[in-house]
């Protein structure tokens, strides 16, 4: 039986932030891998066009090539339409009967969980990791939310102590259009794919998909 973790996101791109989580989530939980999972179509946030899968997939598979316990997974990437937390973790308990399987997910995400779709079966299938603790919301202490969730599914959700990083990937391409420098944000090598291939309207236009969001 592995301890897997699962960290999913549109990784357009992918930055130090979420290889410091997925370091922290492996040493703090024992985990035996982390899965990063570029996502393909996600239904939400649909306020700008995303990269397109081949090269989002380059950059993670550049910013993870050092580190024996980080994978790459295209299990996402690689299906059709829309792709549904709830129907990947489906999915990977098909194929994978033995594992148990630990989503890395932000506190942001831990408050918008329930809007997900069908949440009972994601906080079902997977222990959910949070990053964020000093995240804050206005109607619920990020204590208090935990503790609501795994009274009203039966989930398990733990903090991840983790140190966040102050960069977003949406910084990270605004900075990039306008001229300014990423380096330090970005690995090295994801930064320099990044110039060479003109991402972000640093140069030659990308090919993109239509919008879905990160």
């Amino acid at each position: 039986m592995a301890k897997i973790g699962i960290l999913g996101g549109t990784f357009d791109p992918i930055h130090n932030g979420h290889l410091r989580l997925g370091r922290e989530a492996y040493e703090q939980f024992g985990l035996d891998a982390v899965w990063f999972m570029p996502t393909g179509n996600p239904p939400h946030k649909k306020d700008h066009k995303i990269t397109e899968g081949e090269m989002r997939e380059r950059m993670v598979k550049l910013a993870i090539a050092d580190t024996p316990y980080f994978l790459y997974s295209d299990f996402e990437l690689r299906r059709k339409g829309n792709t549904y937390t709830a129907q990947t973790l489906s999915l990977l308990r098909e194929e994978y009967r033995e594992d148990v399987f630990y989503f890395i997910i932000g506190a942001d995400s831990l408050y918008q969980i329930e809007q997900w779709f069908h949440p009972e079966l994601v906080m079902k299938l997977a222990v959910l990791l949070v990053a964020g603790r000093a995240y804050h919301d206005d109607h619920q202490p990020f204590d208090r939310q935990i503790e609501y969730l795994t009274a009203r599914y039966g989930a398990k959700i733990y903090p991840i102590r983790c140190r966040e990083m102050d960069v977003s990937s949406e910084e990270i391409r605004a900075s990039v259009s306008d001229g300014h420098s990423i380096h330090g944000f970005v690995p090295d090598a994801v930064e320099e794919y990044i110039k060479d291939h003109g991402l972000y309207g640093g140069g030659v236009k990308t090919p993109v998909l239509a919008g879905k969001g990160e």
